[in-house]
């Protein structure tokens, strides 16, 4: 990034315009920090050395880079952070999907088109409307797609603070909201960050169900039910597996429970809404789709992710937790002879646990 003088801009007004051209871009909040994380990055290396980070090796590789944004981008002086909230319609109906054991709950911000993309192109156009003004300047545009310490930087930048359950926390929009970064050589002005409000609640800390957040601010990913059933590629350790219950892709009960998430409201954006019934399908049925379905029904998701081997892993999970049922027996007998092994082991983990409940 090649930092260049612009010595006739005024920054001041240059930072207003671009809170109005972000929410011209569908950003409810944008912010900007600089690129000091000291205290982030010792949290960071101290997480990394307790091997919170399970099999996500990536994240040691990457090294300072993540909390060093002049590192990962020279000439980085700024970064722009950028809010989109999610949250879906019909949010409340969350909670009975978890409590009917037969069907497949799949957290919210997968329920429609991946994020990325549309974050990402957004940020761009932002990225050109402010070169109308500079200019050519130093920038480099990211959504979740580099190691960069998106929640800190979010932070200093003004949109929020991070909460007990390691998230980010807004007193106008609680939780529920993707975050992009522009990473530039734009000396403007710096946002202040907020004090944090989460006071003596630990409604996160209590409700995880695999107790994944083993402190105020601390998380034990190979625990939590997101990296169980999106990062983690083998097998899924069965002292957890019955804890897991019906959730087939990521977790959302520590977001659920929030107080702040009372303020959230639902996103206007259409790509974000539920697609093909996944915000309450049934199990037996997910777990009826051939790979080719998968690709198909799952284009442009993030459930992708997973991939099909993947997905009927976490669902031959839930359909061992489910109700024992015809349906559910049914559709765990229709892949005992699965030709994956990993499938084939969490089949037959999921009949015995029926097996147990019946004898």
């Amino acid at each position: 990034m090649d930092t260049l003088e612009h010595p006739t801009i005024d920054y001041a007004a240059l930072r207003r315009d671009i809170a109005r051209w972000g929410e011209a871009y569908g950003f409810q909040q944008i912010g900007v920090s600089g690129v000091e994380l000291g205290e982030d990055e010792a949290h960071l290396l101290s997480w990394l050395d307790a091997g919170f980070h399970g099999e996500m090796d990536y994240m040691r590789r990457h090294g300072t880079r993540r909390s060093r944004p002049a590192e990962l981008q020279p000439g980085t002086l700024r970064v722009i952070s950028a809010r989109m909230d999610y949250a879906p319609p019909g949010l409340g109906n969350a909670w009975n999907v978890l409590a009917d054991g037969e069907l497949a709950y799949v957290s919210r911000y997968a329920l429609g088109r991946d994020y990325h993309k549309i974050l990402r192109t957004r940020l761009q156009k932002l990225v050109e409307r402010i070169a109308t003004v500079t200019g050519p300047f130093g920038h480099r545009v990211f959504t979740d797609s580099a190691p960069v310490l998106e929640k800190a930087l979010a932070r200093n930048a003004g949109l929020g603070w991070i909460g007990k359950h390691t998230l980010l926390l807004s007193r106008e929009a609680g939780s529920w909201f993707f975050l992009g970064e522009i990473y530039t050589d734009l000396p403007l002005p710096i946002d202040a960050a907020p004090s944090a409000h989460c006071g003596t609640c630990t409604r996160c800390i209590d409700i995880c169900p695999t107790r994944a957040i083993v402190a105020p601010y601390r998380l034990d990913a190979r625990r939590c039910i997101s990296y169980l059933t999106i990062e983690l590629r083998g097998a899924i350790p069965e002292d957890l597996r019955p804890l897991i219950g019906n959730r087939i892709f990521g977790c959302d009960d520590c977001q659920l429970v929030c107080p702040w998430n009372k303020f959230a409201r639902p996103t206007p954006e259409t790509d974000f809404a539920p697609r093909h019934g996944l915000d309450g399908a049934s199990l037996a049925e997910l777990f009826a789709w051939s790979e080719q379905e998968f690709l198909d029904r799952t284009a442009g998701m993030a459930i992708r992710r997973t991939g099909h081997e993947g997905w009927l892993r976490n669902i031959a999970v839930a359909l061992g937790n489910a109700p024992t049922t015809p349906a559910v027996l049914a559709a765990l007998q229709s892949r005992v002879d699965d030709g994956s092994a990993l499938v084939r082991e969490h089949v037959a983990w999921a009949l015995e646990q029926h097996s147990s409940l019946r004898s």
